[in-house]
Protein backbone atom coordinates (compact mmCIF):
# COMPACT_ATOMS: atom_id res chain seq x y z
CA UNK A 1 0.00 0.00 0.00
CA UNK A 2 1.29 3.09 -1.04
CA UNK A 3 1.71 6.58 1.48
CA UNK A 4 -2.12 7.85 -0.10
CA UNK A 5 -3.63 4.58 -0.09
CA UNK A 6 -4.03 4.54 -3.53
CA UNK A 7 -2.86 0.62 -3.64
CA UNK A 8 -1.32 -0.97 -6.74
CA UNK A 9 -2.96 1.83 -8.92
CA UNK A 10 -0.11 3.94 -9.42
CA UNK A 11 0.67 4.38 -12.48
CA UNK A 12 -0.47 7.09 -15.02
CA UNK A 13 -1.54 6.86 -18.43
CA UNK A 14 2.33 7.69 -19.67
CA UNK A 15 3.92 5.48 -17.04
CA UNK A 16 1.33 2.30 -18.06
CA UNK A 17 2.30 3.13 -21.84
CA UNK A 18 6.22 2.69 -21.03
CA UNK A 19 4.98 -0.27 -19.18
CA UNK A 20 3.12 -1.96 -21.59
CA UNK A 21 5.17 -0.47 -24.43
CA UNK A 22 1.81 0.74 -26.15
CA UNK A 23 1.37 4.36 -27.22
CA UNK A 24 -0.61 6.48 -24.34
CA UNK A 25 -3.11 7.39 -27.95
CA UNK A 26 -3.61 3.05 -28.41
CA UNK A 27 -4.31 2.71 -24.87
CA UNK A 28 -7.07 5.79 -24.88
CA UNK A 29 -8.32 3.98 -28.06
CA UNK A 30 -8.62 0.58 -25.91
CA UNK A 31 -10.39 2.75 -23.17
CA UNK A 32 -13.02 4.14 -25.65
CA UNK A 33 -13.44 0.59 -26.97
CA UNK A 34 -14.36 -0.80 -23.58
CA UNK A 35 -10.67 -3.14 -24.42
CA UNK A 36 -9.21 -1.33 -21.49
CA UNK A 37 -11.34 -1.33 -17.67
CA UNK A 38 -11.30 2.42 -16.44
CA UNK A 39 -8.77 3.86 -14.10
CA UNK A 40 -8.84 4.75 -11.09
CA UNK A 41 -9.72 8.37 -10.87
CA UNK A 42 -8.02 10.61 -7.85
CA UNK A 43 -7.49 14.78 -8.26
CA UNK A 44 -9.00 14.14 -11.71
CA UNK A 45 -6.21 11.91 -12.47
CA UNK A 46 -6.55 8.18 -13.75
CA UNK A 47 -3.87 6.09 -12.30
CA UNK A 48 -3.77 2.11 -13.56
CA UNK A 49 -2.62 -0.90 -12.27
CA UNK A 50 -1.63 -4.41 -12.72
CA UNK A 51 -4.63 -5.46 -14.33
CA UNK A 52 -4.56 -2.99 -17.08
CA UNK A 53 -0.78 -3.92 -17.67
CA UNK A 54 -2.17 -7.29 -17.85
CA UNK A 55 -5.08 -6.03 -20.13
CA UNK A 56 -2.73 -4.52 -22.81
CA UNK A 57 -0.26 -7.66 -22.84
CA UNK A 58 -3.18 -9.94 -23.46
CA UNK A 59 -4.46 -7.66 -26.22
CA UNK A 60 -0.78 -7.06 -28.06
CA UNK A 61 -0.55 -11.21 -27.91
CA UNK A 62 -3.76 -11.86 -29.35
CA UNK A 63 -3.11 -9.06 -32.03
CA UNK A 64 0.23 -10.90 -32.73
CA UNK A 65 -1.97 -14.27 -33.03
CA UNK A 66 -3.60 -12.52 -35.64
CA UNK A 67 -6.95 -11.01 -34.14
CA UNK A 68 -7.92 -7.71 -35.07
CA UNK A 69 -10.21 -5.36 -32.49
CA UNK A 70 -13.04 -6.31 -33.39
CA UNK A 71 -12.40 -10.01 -32.30
CA UNK A 72 -10.55 -9.29 -29.51
CA UNK A 73 -13.68 -6.80 -28.10
CA UNK A 74 -15.69 -9.97 -28.84
CA UNK A 75 -13.28 -12.49 -27.36
CA UNK A 76 -13.28 -10.07 -24.02
CA UNK A 77 -16.99 -9.58 -23.73
CA UNK A 78 -17.77 -13.08 -23.20
CA UNK A 79 -14.99 -13.22 -20.45
CA UNK A 80 -11.08 -12.74 -20.67
CA UNK A 81 -10.69 -15.52 -18.38
CA UNK A 82 -10.77 -18.15 -21.29
CA UNK A 83 -8.49 -16.04 -23.65
CA UNK A 84 -6.19 -15.26 -20.91
CA UNK A 85 -5.76 -19.49 -19.94
CA UNK A 86 -6.06 -20.40 -23.25
CA UNK A 87 -2.95 -18.17 -24.52
CA UNK A 88 -0.63 -18.74 -21.26
CA UNK A 89 -1.64 -22.96 -21.90
CA UNK A 90 -0.39 -22.34 -25.56
CA UNK A 91 2.53 -20.76 -24.63
CA UNK A 92 3.46 -23.21 -21.82
CA UNK A 93 3.07 -26.14 -24.23
CA UNK A 94 5.04 -24.29 -27.28
CA UNK A 95 7.69 -24.97 -24.74
CA UNK A 96 7.18 -27.77 -23.78
CA UNK A 97 7.11 -29.22 -27.41
CA UNK A 98 10.92 -27.57 -28.11
CA UNK A 99 13.06 -30.38 -26.34
CA UNK A 100 16.67 -28.50 -27.08
CA UNK A 101 17.84 -25.34 -27.08
CA UNK A 102 18.50 -23.20 -30.28
CA UNK A 103 22.18 -23.06 -31.24
CA UNK A 104 23.26 -20.10 -33.52
CA UNK A 105 25.65 -20.42 -36.65
CA UNK A 106 27.29 -18.25 -39.23
CA UNK A 107 26.70 -18.24 -42.53
CA UNK A 108 30.00 -19.08 -43.42
CA UNK A 109 29.82 -21.91 -40.46
CA UNK A 110 27.01 -23.68 -42.17
CA UNK A 111 28.98 -23.33 -45.77
CA UNK A 112 32.07 -25.04 -44.18
CA UNK A 113 29.82 -27.57 -42.13
CA UNK A 114 27.75 -28.40 -45.63
CA UNK A 115 29.94 -27.81 -48.36
CA UNK A 116 27.35 -25.16 -49.59
CA UNK A 117 28.77 -23.18 -51.62
CA UNK A 118 26.12 -21.90 -53.98
CA UNK A 119 23.83 -21.29 -50.36
CA UNK A 120 20.89 -23.79 -51.95
CA UNK A 121 21.22 -25.51 -48.89
CA UNK A 122 20.54 -22.61 -46.87
CA UNK A 123 17.81 -21.35 -48.83
CA UNK A 124 15.53 -24.58 -48.27
CA UNK A 125 16.88 -24.81 -44.35
CA UNK A 126 14.87 -21.12 -43.99
CA UNK A 127 11.92 -22.48 -46.07
CA UNK A 128 11.60 -25.86 -44.16
CA UNK A 129 11.70 -23.39 -40.78
CA UNK A 130 14.76 -25.54 -39.60
CA UNK A 131 16.93 -22.37 -39.68
CA UNK A 132 15.85 -18.87 -38.48
CA UNK A 133 18.06 -15.74 -39.43
CA UNK A 134 18.66 -13.76 -36.93
CA UNK A 135 20.44 -10.74 -38.37
CA UNK A 136 24.85 -10.17 -38.86
CA UNK A 137 24.79 -13.53 -41.15
CA UNK A 138 23.87 -16.01 -38.14
CA UNK A 139 21.00 -18.53 -38.35
CA UNK A 140 19.60 -19.92 -35.49
CA UNK A 141 18.89 -24.01 -35.66
CA UNK A 142 15.64 -24.39 -33.47
CA UNK A 143 16.66 -28.04 -33.40
CA UNK A 144 20.27 -28.54 -34.02
CA UNK A 145 20.45 -32.49 -33.86
CA UNK A 146 18.45 -32.54 -37.25
CA UNK A 147 21.66 -30.53 -38.54
CA UNK A 148 23.65 -33.33 -36.99
CA UNK A 149 21.48 -35.85 -38.56
CA UNK A 150 21.98 -34.48 -42.09
CA UNK A 151 25.57 -34.21 -41.60
CA UNK A 152 25.53 -37.67 -40.84
CA UNK A 153 23.68 -38.87 -44.09
CA UNK A 154 26.50 -36.40 -45.75
CA UNK A 155 29.18 -38.34 -44.22
CA UNK A 156 27.34 -41.63 -45.56
CA UNK A 157 27.99 -40.32 -49.15
CA UNK A 158 24.49 -38.97 -50.08
CA UNK A 159 24.91 -35.82 -52.16
CA UNK A 160 23.49 -32.31 -50.56
CA UNK A 161 21.06 -32.25 -53.18
CA UNK A 162 19.72 -35.62 -51.94
CA UNK A 163 19.42 -35.47 -48.40
CA UNK A 164 17.71 -31.98 -48.18
CA UNK A 165 14.94 -33.46 -50.56
CA UNK A 166 15.07 -36.48 -48.43
CA UNK A 167 14.51 -34.44 -45.40
CA UNK A 168 11.67 -32.51 -47.12
CA UNK A 169 9.44 -35.31 -47.48
CA UNK A 170 10.23 -36.38 -44.47
CA UNK A 171 8.97 -32.71 -42.55
CA UNK A 172 5.71 -32.96 -45.01
CA UNK A 173 4.69 -36.60 -43.68
CA UNK A 174 5.80 -35.64 -40.12
CA UNK A 175 3.51 -32.44 -40.44
CA UNK A 176 1.03 -34.97 -41.52
CA UNK A 177 1.49 -36.82 -38.50
CA UNK A 178 1.67 -34.46 -36.36
CA UNK A 179 -1.52 -33.12 -37.46
CA UNK A 180 -3.79 -36.40 -37.10
CA UNK A 181 -2.29 -36.49 -33.12
CA UNK A 182 -3.34 -32.67 -32.53
CA UNK A 183 -6.66 -33.56 -34.36
CA UNK A 184 -7.03 -36.29 -31.88
CA UNK A 185 -6.40 -34.21 -29.26
CA UNK A 186 -8.88 -31.41 -30.37
CA UNK A 187 -11.95 -34.17 -30.88
CA UNK A 188 -11.89 -35.75 -27.79
CA UNK A 189 -10.03 -33.90 -25.36
CA UNK A 190 -10.71 -30.18 -26.26
CA UNK A 191 -14.16 -30.02 -27.51
CA UNK A 192 -15.88 -31.47 -24.68
CA UNK A 193 -14.33 -28.74 -22.18
CA UNK A 194 -15.13 -26.29 -25.21
CA UNK A 195 -18.48 -27.47 -24.96
CA UNK A 196 -18.54 -27.86 -21.05
CA UNK A 197 -18.03 -23.50 -21.38
CA UNK A 198 -14.08 -24.15 -19.80
CA UNK A 199 -14.41 -24.90 -16.40
CA UNK A 200 -12.07 -23.27 -14.26
CA UNK A 201 -11.32 -26.72 -12.53
CA UNK A 202 -11.05 -28.85 -15.69
CA UNK A 203 -7.46 -26.51 -17.25
CA UNK A 204 -5.20 -28.45 -15.25
CA UNK A 205 -6.71 -31.75 -16.54
CA UNK A 206 -6.32 -30.91 -19.80
CA UNK A 207 -3.17 -29.17 -20.20
CA UNK A 208 -2.11 -32.88 -18.30
CA UNK A 209 -3.63 -34.54 -20.96
CA UNK A 210 -1.92 -32.07 -23.48
CA UNK A 211 1.42 -32.44 -21.73
CA UNK A 212 0.75 -36.22 -22.64
CA UNK A 213 0.65 -36.02 -26.09
CA UNK A 214 4.48 -35.22 -27.47
CA UNK A 215 5.65 -38.56 -25.25
CA UNK A 216 2.82 -40.63 -26.11
CA UNK A 217 2.83 -39.25 -30.08
CA UNK A 218 6.73 -40.19 -29.95
CA UNK A 219 6.64 -43.30 -28.90
CA UNK A 220 3.59 -44.36 -31.37
CA UNK A 221 5.43 -42.73 -34.32
CA UNK A 222 9.17 -44.40 -33.78
CA UNK A 223 7.26 -47.75 -32.99
CA UNK A 224 5.40 -47.59 -36.15
CA UNK A 225 8.74 -46.20 -37.88
CA UNK A 226 10.84 -48.98 -37.24
CA UNK A 227 8.20 -51.92 -37.73
CA UNK A 228 7.97 -50.14 -41.25
CA UNK A 229 11.52 -49.69 -42.14
CA UNK A 230 12.14 -53.11 -41.42
CA UNK A 231 9.81 -53.96 -43.68
CA UNK A 232 11.01 -51.72 -46.10
CA UNK A 233 14.57 -53.06 -45.65
CA UNK A 234 13.65 -56.53 -46.28
CA UNK A 235 11.73 -55.95 -48.79
CA UNK A 236 14.51 -53.11 -50.84
CA UNK A 237 17.31 -56.13 -50.51
CA UNK A 238 15.23 -58.95 -51.03
CA UNK A 239 14.93 -57.54 -54.36
CA UNK A 240 18.03 -57.09 -54.75
CA UNK A 241 18.75 -61.05 -53.60
CA UNK A 242 16.23 -62.05 -56.49
CA UNK A 243 18.27 -59.21 -58.80
CA UNK A 244 21.77 -60.84 -57.73
CA UNK A 245 20.87 -64.29 -58.07
CA UNK A 246 19.69 -64.03 -61.95
CA UNK A 247 23.18 -62.16 -62.29
CA UNK A 248 21.69 -58.48 -62.95
CA UNK A 249 23.71 -55.36 -61.62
Amino acid sequence: MTANGAGDHTLTIEQLAAESGMTVRNIRSHRARGLLPAPEVRDRVGYYGPEHVTRLRLIQELQSEGFNLKGIERLLEQSPGPAEQFLSFKRALGASFETEEPQAFTRQELAERFGDETGDALKQGIASGALVPIGDDRFEARVPSLLDAAEGVLAQGVPLNHALAVLSKVQDRCRAVAKEFVRLFLEDVWKPFEQAGYPEDRWPEVRESLDQLRPLSSQALMGIYQMTMADEVDAAFGRQLERLSRGKK
